[in-house]
């Protein structure tokens, strides 16, 4: 009967000793932590911050181009041969008539030779049947036939001189040579190559520009080119030319430029980033790209606004260091991008502050802290587009 009594006493006793602890670990534990976390105050994020400022930009027409010659040909011969003189340089410059390259002619020029003293022959012939003609000593039939030899030996001598010009390659404007592709005594076939010759200044640069645009294009319009060989330096020119056409596969229309090039820096087939100056000057609000937020949904910024007065705070105001706001979230419409600046044409106004770092960890109404040393600084070369 003891020992009943006392299993009894011990499994009561058991039994409210695990009801204390599963009480304190499902009712009292929870409402411990719900207060702690209720009287806790809120994270506050630092961040860095940047003001919304105004700027005067030029709009501008962005395209991607490509370099060529005004005037650009590969000298080749209408005749085969041996080169018997070649008078020319890898990357020679050359003037307007220079010869660069002769094709040996001795066999033409002897039948140059033989061809002459016929025509003088004919023309003898032709003086005296004028005479004879003149006195009725002959008949017009003798006359006419005595007109003809000498016409046809007169062609054969044309001929002949025209077939000794094509063996002489003379260049046809002032231009840059290329790389040269033949030597001296070699012999070259009819249409080979033997170098290319490019007016480099001024030279054209071609660009595509999208369609909608081309209300705002004009003949004339000044253009920036820059080059990927080199760095931080533009090139100015103008439109020289607007095709008749927009392409119907890319519904873009193709642009021509003319960049001058006195010190021929600028070659063929060079790659171009242009940029159209399309009008004047106009004022837009300007943050720095790093301070927009990019998603499917809208593009936006954190905008900074005073933190609602937590209960029980000082009144006074606390040290600007030390000074807490809420976030503001707020979808812009952005514009054209300059260096590590963006337009913002909606949703921003000269003047507000923006986060424009951290602002990947928030959420709207989230309390940050402004750190004045954070930034971050451009790049003194920025990445070629």
């Amino acid at each position: 009967m003891k020992r009943a009594i006392a299993f009894i006493i011990v499994f009561l006793l058991l039994g409210g000793l695990a009801g204390g602890l599963g009480y304190f670990q499902f009712v009292m534990k929870p409402e411990m932590i719900k207060g702690f976390i209720s009287k806790a105050p809120p994270p506050v994020t630092t961040v860095a911050v940047a003001e919304a400022t105004t700027e005067k930009w030029i709009p501008k027409i962005r395209a991607i181009g490509t370099f060529r010659a005004v005037q650009g040909i590969d000298i080749a011969s209408q005749v085969g041969g041996v080169i018997r003189v070649l008078d020319i340089e890898s990357g020679q410059d050359v003037e307007k008539g220079k010869l660069l390259a002769q094709i040996d002619d001795s066999v033409e020029q002897a039948d140059l030779q033989a061809n002459e003293a016929t025509l003088r022959n004919t023309e003898l012939a032709l003086e005296r049947q004028r005479q004879l003609a003149t006195g009725g000593a002959t008949s017009r039939a003798s006359l006419d036939t005595a007109q003809a030899q000498r016409d046809s030996a007169a062609g054969a001598v044309e001929r002949t001189r025209a077939l000794i010009r094509q063996k002489s390659l003379i260049a046809p404007f002032a231009g840059r040579l290329g790389l040269r592709k033949v030597d001296q005594g070699q012999y070259i076939a009819p249409g080979a190559s033997i170098v290319t010759l490019q007016q480099l200044d001024p030279i054209y640069v071609d660009f595509p520009v999208p369609e909608q645009f081309l209300d705002e294009l004009k003949v004339g319009q000044e253009i920036e080119v820059a080059v990927d060989a080199y760095a931080g330096k533009m090139f100015k020119g103008k439109v020289a030319s607007i095709d008749a056409r927009v392409s119907a596969d890319t519904r873009n229309v193709l642009v021509r430029g003319r960049v001058d090039n006195p010190d021929k820096a600028l070659l063929p087939g060079m790659f171009a980033n242009v940029a159209v100056l399309a009008g004047a000057a106009q004022e837009f609000v300007t943050l720095p790209r790093t301070a927009v937020t990019y998603s499917l949904y809208g593009n936006a910024v954190f905008a900074l606004k005073p933190a609602p007065q937590q209960p029980g705070a000082a009144q006074a105001a606390p040290a600007r260091t030390d000074q807490v706001f809420q976030t503001d979230r707020r979808f812009v419409r952005t514009g054209e991008v300059r260096n590590e600046r963006i337009a913002v044409l909606e949703g921003v106004k000269t003047g507000e502050k923006v986060i424009s770092e951290g602002q990947i960890k928030l959420n709207p109404n989230s309390l940050v802290r402004v750190d004045p040393n954070a930034g971050i600084k451009p790049a003194q070369t920025l990445p070629k587009e």
